[in-house]
């Protein structure tokens, strides 16, 4: 890769987050003006920690137009295309895989329509990541394991970020499954239940543009259920009997993700890129709080 092209990967990185960095100040300033704002209209006190710019806020608000709020965001930038143009799906394994953890691999190529499996080899990661941006792939993931079972994965949304890891659990291979029919290849529905919060949104969106559209006639369905921070991995078929009733049949494989931490960054760009989110399982709080939904 030459100088020039690296100049240019850095400038429109930064640029990248230039304009995520302002969104996140507007947003923060335009929670601060609906929380005086609820204040006054409910003749309640108004928070202690706004009292001081209380008088500057009220006055802003009066130049506010409803409805204008949101129309663009760092969204447009990292899924510009999504729904436009079929995402671009690559899977790979952390460095000399299990035959266990080459089968899931397999198995997860099935499950994007249009993916592609590459063996990870001696490959860093660095050279990775650039050569699927050199290919126009959209998503890198990275799949990990520990003694033949597959304990993590990694969704790398290229060429910016974000990169959000989950770890992986209750793994049920199609392979495990005796007498399990063959896999479609149609593109899925998808059902996403339970990401009411605003993480949950944004989790939800990480995993629903891994899929390109589907058509209407489509008999495939893939689940991602949120309950108490896991989300349940499901994968089935389905044909009409009758007019009235529908046979389901799962197809596998399926598995449990948790979210653990999002990064604003590709996936070489761990050392420097900036954490979004991260989960902290040693708080107080931690075993009472959920994050994906809004209960």
């Amino acid at each position: 890769m030459g100088p020039h092209t690296l100049r240019r990967e850095a400038r429109l990185r930064r640029e990248y987050l230039y304009r995520k960095a302002c969104e996140e100040a507007r947003r923060t300033a335009q929670e601060r003006k609906d929380k005086v704002r609820r204040a006054l209209e409910e003749n309640r006190l108004i928070p202690s920690e706004l009292r001081r710019e209380a008088l500057a806020l009220q006055g802003s608000l009066e130049f506010d137009d409803a409805g204008g709020e949101g129309v663009t965001n760092h969204m447009d930038d990292e899924y510009r295309w999504a729904g436009v143009e079929d995402p671009k799906v690559m899977i790979t394994t952390s460095r000399d895989p299990s035959s266990r953890l080459k089968m899931f691999a397999k198995e997860l190529k099935l499950v994007f329509p249009g993916a592609q499996r590459m063996n990870r080899g001696r490959h860093e990661v660095g050279a990775l990541v650039r050569a699927c941006k050199a290919n126009g792939v959209t998503d890198l993931l990275v799949v990990h394991e520990h003694r033949g079972t597959p304990v993590g994965l990694i969704v790398s949304h290229l060429p910016f970020g974000p990169t959000a890891y989950f770890t992986l659990c209750n793994v049920v291979m199609r392979h495990d499954i005796p007498d399990l029919g063959t896999a479609s290849e149609a593109k899925p529905h998808l059902i996403m239940h339970g990401f009411s919060s605003r993480l949950g949104k944004r989790v939800s969106d990480i995993l629903r543009y891994l899929f390109p559209v589907p058509k209407d006639d489509s008999r495939r369905v893939i689940t991602f259920a949120n309950q108490h921070d896991y989300i349940s991995f499901r994968h089935h078929v389905y044909k009409k009997t009758n007019h009235r009733n529908v046979e389901l049949t799962e197809v596998g494989p399926r598995f449990e993700l948790k979210l653990y931490m999002i990064r604003l960054g590709t996936l070489e760009q761990e050392a420097t890129a900036d954490v979004e989110w991260r989960w902290h399982p040693y708080t107080n709080t931690a075993h009472k709080r959920v994050f994906l939904s809004a209960e």
